[in-house]
């Protein structure tokens, strides 16, 4: 996995989650770009690579959100490793894979959210209803789940990208 390629999809999303996705609610809820990061990476690159790719999503969408620094850290490293283990035996070359992971995994990852926010005293479960923010969750990242998977994939490194070190480039 390409480190600095890693930073350059991370800063993207997160540009296009504060900045375009944000102006767009339905219901109070808005969509969620940043776990469809996490889902998708453990989907192609495995749980140990989706859980890190989870943790600086969610580390990076936690420094421009008013709830506990390292809530969404710790549901997106969660889920991109719960997905990863999941789908380890899938097989991969349906083209509807992809969206229907990232819808389930999104979902998944939305009521963890509301519960794990509850439980630690956030307000979570009140404003927008749980079930329009998973529902326009797992829609609007089934859709994107193409682009984000092209993201993920250009992030990997191949067989002699592995030989050289990070500072040889």
């Amino acid at each position: 996995m390409s480190w600095p390629r890693t930073a350059v999809v991370v800063l993207v999303a997160l540009v296009l989650q504060v900045t375009l996705l944000s102006r767009f609610s339905y219901e109070g809820a808005r969509a969620d770009i940043m776990v469809l990061l996490a889902v998708v990476a453990g989907y192609r690159l495995g749980p140990e690579r989706g859980a890190i790719v989870g943790f600086a999503s969610g580390l990076s969408f936690d420094i421009v959100l008013s709830t506990p620094l390292g809530l969404s850290a710790l549901i997106y490293t969660v889920v991109g490793y719960g997905v990863g283990a999941a789908t380890s035996g899938m097989v991969r070359t349906s083209r509807w894979a992809s969206p229907l992971v990232a819808a389930v995994g999104s979902a998944v990852a939305m009521v963890l959210y509301a519960l794990v926010g509850a439980v630690l005293g956030e307000p979570t479960l009140s404003g927008p209803s749980l079930a329009s923010i998973v529902v326009l969750v797992a829609v609007v990242n089934a859709a994107l789940a193409p682009l984000a998977t092209r993201a993920i994939d250009w992030i990997k490194v191949d067989d002699r990208d592995r030989r050289q070190t990070l500072f040889a480039r």
